[in-house]
């Protein structure tokens, strides 16, 4: 699923972190591939697989370029250090 895009956003509808995740990366013009762990099948599974990778809280979990990002804060630091947009651009999810 990592693959699918080249940013996978692994989210709950009604979490607010995620939203802010969705919302900064849509903004950019990434297009992520969202999956609503709460609106999908498997959601749990893919939840506990979230964990065990290390992402605490499960959700948000971004993938950029099939690689594990991690959740709302290491977006955020990312995006304020300014290594978000060119990270986007090599994995081929900006055209810019």
């Amino acid at each position: 699923m990592v693959l699918e895009r080249p940013v996978v956003i692994y989210s709950k509808s009604l979490c607010c972190m995620s939203h802010t995740v969705k919302t900064l990366l849509c903004d950019f013009g990434a297009n992520p591939a969202v999956y609503e762990l709460d609106e999908v099948s498997r959601g749990r599974e893919i939840e506990q697989a979230l964990l065990r990778l290390g992402c605490s809280p499960a959700v948000p979990a971004v993938f950029i370029g099939g690689e594990l990002v991690g959740g709302a804060n290491e977006v955020m630091s990312l995006h304020l250090n300014g290594s978000l947009i060119p990270m986007l651009k090599r994995a081929g999810a900006l055209w810019v």
